[in-house]
Formats: structure tokens, C-alpha cells, sequence
């Protein structure tokens, strides 16, 4: 048994960490909060697009290549079928021509994807959900799983720049130990718009370090809403979409240097 425990000493409301929501603490607690309270930013067709198109790599992985007289109807299928993804496309209001947009941007995007080697894929968007102390879990999902000699490795695809990748795949490494028992050879994020690629080695070290960062984050969370005090900001690129930016003067203070 590896000695990898996420261990609060703070009791009180029950949270589910996500690599998301532990990414957003690491740029800025009170965002992190914001979200854990029910405040997301706005959609974005960006974001909308990202997603359309991780459907059709899966789709690409699960039963082979889509081909250009198909590409369009299978892209209506995979947005049809997720109830997420319909929801964020009536709230962006987003009409015919500008869909067919969205899909030629996803087709481009698919041509950079099937030129990735994918040799000893084993699994896509491979989900967890594990319960590690009293009223904590651990959420996430892998967006695809490949195996050789030199073991398993962990790949996250962007549709984006690669962004801050570190962080996003040891928690990843963290869920797959929690839960296999034993640590991934490597973790890598590959955008398919950039051609970017990163890549680690996980090691104990690392996610004995990661454990204890996420179990101190569920204890400040838990102190913040206990007593309703706010807990650092962080200004960054992401206060442009953060939903508390109207409220947060270091956030409106970051927009300005950046806008200038």
C-alpha cells in the first residue's frame, strides 16, 4: 500500500475536489470557493467547441475514423446525446450557420488528431469518484489511456495552449494511484491545436506532496465557509472569466494591467 492519504483536519461540509476546482484554488482560493458555491462564468463558444470536439476524439478512439461525408452528423450525434452540451448551445443561442462553424473548427482540430500515434490505447475518458476521508472526494476524468513496455501513461488533450499542465495531471497520477494502487509511468497534455506536448514522470514524492496540498485546501475551504470569511485573491488571465470579477477589485485591477 502506497502512502498517499488525504488527511483535512478541519470537519464540515462535504466537498468534491475536482482537477478543475484544484487548478482554480491554485490560481485563486476565493475563485475556487466561488465555484464550489454554484458561481461559474458565462458559457463560451470556445469552451463549447473544446467540448464538442473531446466527444469526437472519444468517438474516434471507441469505434475508429470518421469519415469527411460523416464528419457533420456525427459532430449533431455526439451534441445531441449529452445533455450538457445541449444546454450550452441554447444558452449560447447559438443558430444553424453559426453550429456549422463550430463543427467545421472541430473537423480542423480532428485532422491534427489522427495524425497523434495511438498505439496501445487501452481507454477513454476514463472516470473516478473516490471517497478519501469524512465527506471528501475526489473526482475526475481522463481523457484517454495508453499502455506499453514502459507502462501506463495518462494523455490529456487541449484544444487550447497547453496552459499550467502540471498541476492538471498529477492530479490526475493522484486519482489513478488512489484508485489502481500503483502510479501511472507518465502523464502528458498534448494540445491538438498547438502541437504542444508535456510530459512527467509521477513519482511518491510527488503525490504524497499533491495529497497534502488538496487535504490543506478542503481545510481553508471549510474554515472560509464556517465562519463566511473570503480567502485570498489571486489577479491572473483567469479573472476575465471569473463569475466574481464585478465584486473583486484585485481581479478589476489585473483586467486593467492586462487590457493595457
Amino acid at each position: 500500500m502506497l502512502p498517499i492519504e488525504i488527511v483535512p483536519t478541519v470537519p464540515g461540509e462535504d466537498i468534491r475536489v475536482s482537477a478543475t476546482s484544484f487548478m482554480a484554488y491554485r490560481q485563486c482560493p476565493q475563485r475556487a470557493s466561488a465555484r464550489f458555491q454554484g458561481h461559474y462564468g458565462a458559457p463560451s463558444v470556445v469552451a463549447f467547441t473544446g467540448n464538442v470536439a473531446h466527444q469526437i476524439f472519444k468517438r474516434h478512439l471507441a469505434v475508429g475514423p470518421i469519415g469527411d461525408a460523416e464528419f457533420v452528423e456525427a459532430c449533431r450525434q455526439e451534441v445531441g446525446r449529452s445533455h450538457n452540451l445541449n444546454s450550452t448551445m441554447a444558452e449560447l443561442g447559438l443558430r444553424p450557420r453559426m453550429i456549422e462553424g463550430v463543427f467545421e473548427q472541430v473537423r480542423v482540430l480532428y485532422e491534427t488528431f489522427v495524425r497523434i500515434p495511438q498505439e496501445g490505447f487501452v481507454g477513454a475518458e476514463v472516470i473516478f469518484e473516490l471517497g478519501t476521508a469524512p465527506g471528501v472526494s475526489l473526482v475526475g476524468q481522463v481523457d484517454a489511456v495508453f499502455e506499453d513496455e514502459s507502462g501506463v501513461r495518462l494523455v490529456d488533450w487541449k484544444t487550447g495552449e497547453l496552459g499550467e499542465a502540471a498541476g492538471q495531471l498529477m492530479f490526475y497520477a493522484l486519482l489513478w494511484t488512489l484508485d489502481r494502487g500503483f502510479i501511472p509511468a507518465t502523464v502528458e497534455a498534448v494540445s491538438v491545436r498547438t502541437g504542444e506536448r508535456y510530459s512527467a514522470g509521477p513519482t511518491e514524492s510527488d503525490l504524497v506532496e499533491l495529497a497534502g496540498e488538496v487535504a490543506g485546501m478542503v481545510d481553508d475551504l471549510r474554515r472560509a465557509w464556517a465562519t463566511g470569511a473570503d480567502l485570498a485573491r489571486q489577479g491572473g488571465p483567469w479573472c476575465e472569466y471569473c463569475p466574481i470579477l464585478a465584486d473583486c477589485p484585485e481581479g478589476r485591477a489585473t483586467m486593467t494591467m492586462l487590457d493595457s
